[in-house]
């Protein structure tokens, strides 16, 4: 007699479900809702799965629930999928299958269409060289017509006589001479600046006719900065919606965590990829390496990081610190440049007008040195 008999069909499909927990995976209608079916079976919870895989507790949950974009890289994802597959004695290799094909790797570029078949050509291709003849000869034929409608035929000079100078060679008309030889012309040299009066003052708020004003702000300038320069892919908020750029100049992981530890942002940044931090973001910047990336503020540099986690809100609110001192600069350079012109123009009536004594010019002060000044590229 069967060891089974009186049993339903029912029971023993669970029962073998149970024996052989990667059927149950396999059949299972996601990826996610395997994993979950497979922990629940086994009774782990996912505390006990994090701390035996070393996997972080919200990576489980995001293989579970199929959110994506919450796991980092690709390699690291296919990591826990592994460690979370043999702690439920799964089929790495199955788990690994089944997650690549649910989550299509979004960095690899797509591939060329492949070309119709060889028998297609061979069937068409009477036609395609009847085309390409029929237009060769329309195109050469054309060509023939128009040489034959334009050539015309020869007829005599409508000159009746030479003039009598073509027959004295000698002869020079005296209507005509020639004069010495002229130099050569000077090398081609860069011409001069031009600069508009008075558009000088007005940007800069410094008088170019002033000796003194010219050497002070020579000496109160600021040294040139280096502006970013993208060097490889951008990610992160638009530029218009962005203060802060972080880039790396060499290899290194950069995440990007928010205040309940979900990761904003994850990747191993090549040199010259960039992350541009959105404003208003609660988040800490993880970095492997400080010294392997640099800040930029409003688009100036603005050195290295200064350590291993950095709030985003410290580098937002040093990037709009250094915007507001550079509007309060250009401000007080305008007004200046202001009272320069308008006391320039005071004089210069003032001189129009006989016996009129010129009002006395306001002192000429050097712009208080800016912040920031024209970048340079790297």
């Amino acid at each position: 007699m069967a060891s089974n008999a009186g049993i339903a069909p029912d029971a023993l499909k669970t029962h073998a479900d149970a024996a052989d927990p990667t059927a149950a995976f396999a059949d299972a209608a996601t990826f996610g809702e395997g994993l979950r079916h497979a922990r629940e079976r086994s009774g782990k919870s996912l505390a006990e799965l994090a701390a035996e895989t070393k996997v972080h507790r919200r990576f489980l949950t995001a293989l579970e629930q199929g959110d994506w974009s919450s796991l980092p890289s690709r390699v690291f994802a296919l990591g826990y999928v592994r460690a979370y597959a043999s702690a439920l004695a799964l089929d790495e290799q199955l788990a690994v299958e089944r997650f690549k094909r649910e989550s299509p790797d979004t960095s690899v570029p797509l591939k060329a269409p492949i070309g119709i078949a060889f028998e297609d050509v061979r069937r068409h291709s009477p036609r395609i060289v009847a085309g390409i003849a029929v237009v060769a000869i329309a195109v050469i034929g054309w060509n023939v017509f128009q040489r034959i409608s334009l050539r015309q035929t020869a007829h005599p000079s409508d000159i009746a006589v030479a003039p009598k100078t073509w027959a004295n060679g000698d002869t020079t008309d005296p209507r005509f001479a020639l004069s010495a030889p002229m130099a050569a012309p000077p090398d081609q040299t860069t011409p001069a600046p031009y600069i508009t009066r008075g558009l000088e003052a007005e940007l800069t708020g410094v008088d170019p006719a002033d000796p003194a004003a010219l050497a002070a702000a020579a000496a109160n300038a600021a040294p040139v900065q280096k502006a970013f320069n993208p060097r490889g892919a951008v990610y992160g908020a638009p530029a218009n919606a962005s203060m802060v750029v972080i880039q790396a100049r060499t290899a290194g992981a950069l995440v990007v965590r928010l205040g309940d530890g979900q990761a904003l942002f994850a990747r191993q940044m090549a040199p010259g990829e960039a992350w541009r931090a959105p404003t208003g973001v609660a988040a800490t910047v993880d970095v492997s390496d400080p010294a392997a990336f640099d800040v930029y503020l409003n688009g100036e540099y603005g050195g290295p990081l200064a350590g291993v986690l950095t709030p985003l809100a410290q580098l937002n609110s040093r990037a709009d610190q250094a915007a507001r001192a550079l509007a309060a600069v250009q401000a007080r350079a305008q007004a200046q440049a202001q009272a320069h012109a308008q006391a320039a123009q005071a004089r210069a009536q003032a001189g129009g007008q006989p016996g009129a004594a010129a009002p006395p010019s306001p002192p000429t002060t050097a712009p208080a040195a800016s912040p920031t000044v024209p970048t340079a590229p790297n």
